[in-house]
């Protein structure tokens, strides 16, 4: 598969939209919120209803057909918009309202009513629980149906944005016994009666994004909220709730990206201002140790986002692309956790004080190989696919 690297026109503004957003609203104020935990950011909020407004105009370009037999469409707007923006700020490229990971599912799997209705929604997404954290088909949080209404019972931990978004997505069981072909999503109001956010965690890092516990106490939800279809398929498993990882582990690796680019960026000048020249026609092994550091880091970083544009232009194109996403993830989160640790190691006294930001970067970073499935949960999806396994296969 050959890929022009050359960047569509009509993906310009998406990019430059982003990139002023990163450099003139997230950078002046990244460590004022990395100090002041659980405060919102009000400067975000402009920033959310441009976004909301340009939206309307970016699904109209991209629906739009230019005779071509590829398709740059929503995926790839959104690694773009992730990469620019997490250059920025990580926490605050998860705190901008209408963008958050619950949307992203919506996206994926929501029929062309639900598309509309929620089209207005900042929805955050609820997956992980108490008991669990990587394997997704633990879920257990029920959903019972009542009549026209499905009643919400669990708990929830470590949702982005529970805090302050107004809706939901959350991830339930409608039958424990069948397994995880039972697991469903719903789209949730904040303000339904027995959804309560029962406390926000301090973290390592992304502080200026809430991470909250949401419980669910008989919460009753219209049935038209599933996303996806109601019946329970034990053949066809969850691909249906799982289809929304294929889209945003991209978007989680653009995201590692762009706080890389950062870190590169800024190890760069330091390695500079100390007088060694970052020559790329010499030899690595004849140069000054930190520069042929720098390049190893850099290579992987480029590998990191040339397997983030393949996840994103296969899910625009619909090619299945679950080891693709996978691929981008795992490489992203891990170069990305040792680019901006050796950045920190490599400046010295300038990378550990907070006189610069390569230290909050080094702890944002640590998210990006987490959450959205952990590094070795990658390694297990890359497995599977590339030998032919099943989940009951290989473990």
């Amino acid at each position: 598969m050959a890929i022009n690297l050359e960047l569509p026109e009509k993906l310009n503004s998406t990019v430059e939209r982003a990139r002023l957003a990163a450099e003139h609203i997230f950078r002046p104020i990244s460590r004022k919120y990395d100090k002041a935990e659980h405060e919102y950011p009000v400067e975000l909020d402009d920033l959310g209803k441009m976004a909301k407004q340009a939206r309307g105009g970016d699904k109209a370009a991209d629906s739009s057909s230019d005779g071509e037999s590829t398709v740059n469409g929503v995926n790839l707007r959104s690694v773009l918009n992730a990469r620019e923006l997490s250059w920025g700020d990580v926490g605050f490229m998860l705190s901008i309202p209408y963008q958050g990971l619950g949307n992203a599912a919506i996206a994926a799997v929501a029929n062309d009513e639900q598309l509309e209705r929620f089209a207005d929604v900042w929805a955050a997404m609820a997956i992980t629980e108490p008991g669990f954290g990587s394997d997704s088909a633990a879920v257990s949080t029920t959903a019972v149906l009542d009549g026209d209404e499905y009643v919400i019972n669990g708990e929830k931990i470590f949702v982005t944005a529970g805090s302050r978004a107004d809706h939901v997505v959350v991830w339930a069981t409608l039958d424990k016994s069948v397994g995880r072909a039972a697991i469903k999503s719903f789209v949730v109001p904040m303000s339904t009666e027995g959804v309560t956010v029962a406390r926000l965690e301090h973290k390592l890092g992304i502080k200026s994004s809430d991470t909250a516990v949401v419980r669910f106490d008989n919460a009753r939800v219209r049935a038209d909220n599933l996303l996806g279809t109601p019946e329970i398929n034990v053949k066809k498993g969850f691909g249906g709730v799982m289809q929304t990882f294929d889209n945003t582990r991209p978007v989680v690796a653009a995201m590692a990206v762009g706080l890389g680019r950062a870190a590169l960026e800024e190890l760069r000048r330091i390695i500079e201002e100390a007088g060694h020249e970052i020559d790329y026609d010499r030899p690595v092994a004849a140069q000054h140790a930190a520069v042929a550091e720098f390049i190893r880091l850099e290579s992987d970083w480029e590998a990191s986002w040339m397997l983030t544009l393949r996840a994103a232009w296969m899910a625009d194109n619909k090619q299945p692309n679950s080891a693709e996403a996978s691929m981008s993830k795992a490489k992203a989160g891990r170069s990305v956790t040792e680019l901006t640790n050796k950045a920190v190691e490599i400046s010295a006294t300038a990378g550990f004080s907070e006189t610069q930001l390569l230290e909050k970067w080094a702890r944002d970073s640590k998210i990006l190989d987490i959450f959205e499935g952990t590094q070795q949960i990658q390694q297990l999806i890359i497995a599977r696919r590339v030998l032919g396994k099943n989940s009951a296969d290989l473990k």
